[in-house]
C-alpha cells in the first residue's frame, strides 16, 4: 500500500556530512508523521528525529544540534541533514511513516534501510 525508499546513505569521514532523502508512494490519503530510525550493528532500532503534518520536527538528543529533519509541504519526501558526523552516527538508517490510506486506515510503514558508516 505505501513504499518508502531511502536514499544518501554512505561512507564518510568524522565531521563530514551527509543528507538522507526518503521518498514515500502509493496509496497515500494523508500523512500523519515521517520519521528516522537508525540501528547500529547489535543494538536496537533507535529513534532519530521526526516531523509531523504540522511541521513539528523532534530530535533524539544525541542528534540535537548536528541533524537536522525537513519535509516539503504536500510532498512525500523527506529529508534528514546530517552534519558533523561522529563513529557512533554509523547505522543502518531507516525512515517510517505513519500514514492513513484511506479516510480511517492508517499504518505504520517502513523502508529498507540505508547505510551510513563514519570512520576514519
Amino acid at each position: 500500500q505505501v513504499q518508502l525508499v531511502e536514499s544518501g546513505g554512505g561512507l564518510v569521514q568524522p565531521g563530514e556530512s551527509l543528507t538522507l532523502s526518503c521518498v514515500a508512494s502509493g496509496s497515500i490519503f494523508r500523512i500523519v508523521a515521517m520519521t528516522w530510525y537508525r540501528q547500529a550493528q547489535g543494538k536496537e532500532r533507535e529513534f532519530v528525529a521526526s516531523v509531523n503534518a504540522g511541521q513539528a520536527t523532534d530530535y533524539a538528543d544525541s542528534v540535537k544540534g548536528r541533524f537536522t529533519i525537513s519535509r516539503i509541504s504536500g510532498l512525500n519526501t523527506v529529508y534528514l541533514q546530517m552534519n558533523s558526523l561522529q563513529p557512533e552516527d554509523t547505522a543502518v538508517y531507516y525512515c517510517n511513516t505513519r500514514a492513513y490510506v484511506s479516510v480511517s486506515n492508517w499504518g505504520d510503514y517502513w523502508g529498507l534501510g540505508t547505510q551510513v558508516t563514519v570512520s576514519s
